[in-house]
Formats: structure tokens, C-alpha cells, sequence
């Protein structure tokens, strides 16, 4: 187990440019599963309230 810090060390944060793309990478990754985790939320607290649950009621 101590191998696994030198090698997170050795290849990821050694170099500032790959630290620099793993902090772009996991801010990427963040903002999606957090968008998608709020929005199903959002879904999931309005269910029957949005429109698209409830525009059968409206259209002929």
C-alpha cells in the first residue's frame, strides 16, 4: 500500500501539466454527475407538476 501514494505522486502530481489535466478532468466529471444528480432531483421533487407530465391534460 505505501507504492500507491509514490505512484499517484510520481504520475499524476509531479508535473505541474498532468496535475493541471486531472484537475480539468475531474472538474469535467464533477459538473456532469452533479448536473445530472440535480436535475433528477428537480424531476423527482416536480413529478406531476412539469409540463411535460402534464400536457396531455391540454393537447386535443
Amino acid at each position: 500500500m505505501a507504492g500507491l501514494p509514490s505512484t499517484i505522486y510520481n504520475t499524476v502530481f509531479k508535473r505541474t501539466s498532468t496535475f493541471a489535466l486531472a484537475c480539468v478532468c475531474a472538474t469535467f466529471f464533477f459538473e456532469r454527475t452533479f448536473d445530472l444528480g440535480s436535475e433528477y432531483l428537480f424531476e423527482k421533487v416536480n413529478e406531476g407538476k412539469l409540463w411535460k407530465h402534464i400536457k396531455h391534460n391540454y393537447e386535443k
